[in-house]
């Protein structure tokens, strides 16, 4: 955790305070991104060709009402994540639909691009109670204004290749006992206007989440056709949880009909082994796995020819014990700049030591060209030198991570959450990338004090995206 000369330093590099949530300070765009390493409309809220980071905080109270929950949002410049360079935004924030209620944990998923075609990252914000997920707009000054969309949670992709990116929405219909109760979608077509119309609108085919409970998910392209594809992730009953594949196409998206890694709710999709083809990463914690099915021009590689990784993989930190959580979340970007995906793994629960319990880590896997290996992979913790703070019991460090380049120069930068840092308010810390992989030098480490949202029990990083 911080030490108290370490959160003041933080803090004392603020030059202003909010005076309320969602208040954007001044310089929220940076001078523009040097050609050819401006990040894309899925990544850059504010248009100055940097990827930008959201940073969720469902626990915090919010307007007297706890556990309401906002989303930070800090923009990426050259010099990357900056403590002044943010907007918070939660139901008590100008233009967002709504007001502040009690348990509903705004922020609970997230996910972002540019829905309206003007050019900027939009952010779809979902909530864990009840209360429909809001789409915040990008401009030019960052995310502001409001638009409620039914559903519960949501993804993006381009999913019928037309050049626009299309909206999926799930309403799970979860019965609280260990039986689904399935899910409805239905996916928008782009744009989608700030009136919350789309250009058009059909079901996604029922069959398939009529037995799970949808969560969460991850887009891209395995098959290599120009369409999104998309997995989505979920509960299947009996305390298990599984996976869904749909393939894009000019007609939208349909049933894969074949099998994707499950058992966990992390997922992403990334090209890991540089064949032009999105592999589907997926976190397994409760078995301390990961596994990596490879994309092709036919789909998913079979299940026999996947990769599972482990702590106990040669070359990865550390060994497998239980209630490690290794797979709780992941994350893909190429950090090293080969034009290979590598893999951010979390492992919130691992002990250091005898003590503390929970502390966390952080594993990054190596792409290349014949995959995923544990060759070169580099292990972090709040112990390991460079990395500010120390380790302690319960900041489950590796909650969530991300990698996205922040500062514009080829090479994805690692951003790793501790929210129960600080007892539960949570922290993030952002690590650079480069040619030999993450690095240490120039760490920056920020949590909601320090930004001046409101930070007892927040939970900040709970979700990044």
């Amino acid at each position: 955790m911080f030490s108290v000369s370490s959160r003041a330093r933080w803090a004392a590099a603020l030059a202003v305070s909010l005076a309320a949530l969602g208040q954007a300070v001044p310089d929220a765009v940076a001078a523009p991104a040097a050609a050819g390493v401006r990040a894309d409309a899925r990544d850059d809220f504010n248009g100055d060709g940097y990827a930008d980071l959201a940073v969720a905080a469902p626990g915090a109270t919010v307007a007297g009402a706890s556990r309401a929950g906002y989303v930070a949002v800090m923009y990426g410049g050259p010099h990357g994540l900056s403590t002044t360079r943010r907007t918070v935004i939660s139901r008590a924030t100008t233009g967002i639909p709504g007001s502040p209620v009690a348990g509903q944990t705004f922020g609970a998923q997230l996910s972002r691009g540019d829905l309206d075609g003007d050019g900027y990252a939009d952010l779809v914000v979902a909530s864990g109670g009840n209360g429909a997920p809001v789409v915040v707009w990008g401009g030019p000054n960052g995310l502001s204004g409001g638009t409620s969309v039914p559903g519960r949670n949501t993804q993006t992709g381009d999913f019928d290749g037309d050049g626009r990116m299309d909206l999926a929405l799930f309403t799970p219909r979860g019965t609280g006992g260990d039986d689904p109760g399935g899910t409805t979608a239905t996916v928008w077509s782009g744009p989608v206007d700030r009136t919350g119309t789309p250009a058009a609108a059909a079901p996604l085919t029922a069959e398939r989440l009529a037995y799970l409970d949808v969560y969460d998910g991850a887009a891209g392209d395995v098959n290599g056709d120009g369409y999104a594809d998309l997995v989505v992730t979920g509960y299947g009953g009996d305390g298990n949880y599984g996976s869904q594949l749909y393939l894009g196409s000019a007609q939208g998206l349909a049933p894969a009909g074949t099998p994707v890694p499950g058992g966990g709710l992390a997922v992403a999709l990334g090209d890991v082994n540089g064949d032009g083809c999105d592999d589907v990463v997926a976190g397994v914690d409760i078995d301390e796995r990961v596994d990596v099915a490879y994309g092709s021009p036919s789909g998913v590689t079979p299940r026999t020819a996947w990769t599972t990784l482990t702590q106990d993989t040669p070359g990865v930190p550390g060994a497998t014990e239980s209630n490690d959580r290794f797979g709780a979340a992941v994350a893909v970007g190429d950090i090293t700049g080969d034009g290979i995906d590598d893999i951010a793994v979390g492992v919130p629960g691992e002990w250091l030591g005898d003590n503390p319990k929970d502390a966390g880590m952080v594993e990054v896997l190596r792409g290349g060209r014949s995959g995923v290996t544990g060759a070169g992979a580099q292990g972090f913790t709040q112990n390991t030198a460079g990395v500010p703070g120390t380790a302690e019991a319960g900041d489950v460090f590796g909650a969530e991570v991300r990698l996205a380049d922040v500062n514009g120069n080829g090479y994805a930068d690692l951003a790793a959450a501790a929210p129960g840092e600080d007892d539960r308010n949570g922290a993030l810390w952002s690590l650079r990338g480069r040619p030999a992989g993450i690095v240490t030098d120039a760490a920056l480490v920020l949590g909601p004090r320090g930004i001046g949202a409101p930070y007892a029990k927040a939970g900040f990083g709970t979700v990044l995206k």
